[in-house]
């Protein structure tokens, strides 16, 4: 195989900017050759937009089934998911799925076994991790040398949405039709990259306003307390009502602080570990002495394309990809602990228990109202 065939079910923002970079060539090694939707409106938009040899299919497994892919893109509602990665799997196809993977934890670990039964990619669209910020940070902390995390502080309030947003789509902020608001929407890249670069939180106390900003059934604000294995703590802040938002991560350890803001990186470096500074220290209102630094990183950010080209070198190549499969669910259990602690009103434990996850969405799934679809697709092109 020279390249990868692929082919996206779901034509709306994400799948029809996932479309045009695939027909533009942004993708070595990968054609677009089929696309999905059960929308005729966004199959008359991949007539007009798309080149004549696409195939268009009304149903996603038509189109796996359909012999003309040799991968899937799915960018449908997040219920659906899993659902279609499954299939793809089973049916001899690789698969990529938008995030977040799943709505809940259960469901993207039927993902993760069908992928182990499989001798197929499974990948995740994490695509912030192809950001030169957050990988130099990864790197950072990896090496060891900013010492044990001690706390984190993540300010991410710039998703500002106005109600048109909501109103757009008929399953968008509904329990039943997307499964939650900003965590589950907005912020899955956001919380990959905190677990990715600090680890999951083993407990976590949170704090979800449903309907505080805009007219919907779902969270539009959120804070939420964790702790970590270490004894290192966190608070997460998030909200789509915010105007003007902030994006701000500060991580404390015990070699200094580094702010990830603005896209730099800001290092105030100590000279000595903080923990030995302290206890050796004879003067009570000593610091430790430190040095600014703002850290220069590569400077690539190559994003959903970025994510793409990695996932076709793991076909083709076998090289790695920037998330797997595996990866989806490590997010998502921290979105699930937030939501079952702000339902519970307590404290919860991770790994949270996944049938009284279940339980809890489902019931709020029975009271979810059905709302029209107004057709209205947004171009999602400089939005993540």
């Amino acid at each position: 195989m020279e390249e990868v065939r692929i082919g996206i079910i779901g034509l709306g923002g994400m799948g029809g900017n996932h479309a045009n970079s695939l027909i533009k060539g942004q993708v070595p090694r990968m054609c677009l050759t089929a696309v999905a939707d059960v929308r005729q409106s966004r199959l008359d938009w991949a007539k007009e937009n798309l080149p004549a040899d696409v195939a268009a299919f009304s149903d996603g497994r038509e189109l796996i089934d359909s012999g003309t892919c040799d991968a899937v893109l799915i960018a449908t509602p997040h219920y659906l998911h899993p659902e279609f990665v499954v299939y793809a799997l089973e049916h001899g196809l690789h698969a990529i799925s938008e995030k977040p993977a799943g709505v809940y934890t259960k469901q993207v670990r039927e993902m993760n076994e069908a992928a182990a039964k499989s001798d197929k990619v499974f990948a995740i669209m994490f695509n912030q991790r192809t950001n030169c910020v957050y990988r130099k940070l990864h790197e950072m902390i990896e090496s060891g040398e900013l010492g044990a995390l001690k706390r984190v502080n993540w300010i991410i309030t710039d998703w500002y949405r106005t109600q048109s947003y909501y109103d757009a789509a008929g399953w968008k902020a509904t329990w039943d039709g997307e499964g939650g608001g900003v965590l589950l929407n907005q912020c899955p890249h956001q919380l990959d990259l905190l677990q990715w670069l600090c680890g999951l939180p083993v407990k976590v106390r949170a704090f979800c306003h449903e309907a505080k900003w805009h007219d919907i059934e779902v969270e539009d604000d959120v804070t939420a307390y964790m702790e970590f294995e270490g004894g290192a703590t966190g608070v997460f802040v998030t909200t789509t009502g915010d105007a003007p938002g902030t994006n701000r991560l500060e991580l404390t350890f015990e070699m200094g602080k580094i702010v990830c803001e603005h896209e730099k990186l800001i290092l105030d470096k100590l000279k000595v570990n903080e923990r030995e500074f302290c206890r050796t220290e004879k003067n009570g209102f000593a610091k430790p002495e430190m040095e600014r630094i703002e850290v220069e990183t590569d400077g690539k950010n190559e994003q959903h394309v970025g994510v793409l080209k990695a996932f076709a070198g793991r076909i083709l190549d076998g090289t790695p990809l920037v998330a797997d499969g595996q990866e989806g669910i490590r997010a998502l259990m921290l979105s699930n602990a937030m939501f079952l602690s702000s339902w519970l009103d307590k404290t919860v434990e991770l790994p949270i228990d996944e049938e009284v996850f279940l339980k809890e969405l489902d019931k709020r799934r029975a009271l979810s109202k059905k709302k029209e679809d107004t057709g209205i697709v947004f171009d999602t092109t400089g939005t993540y």
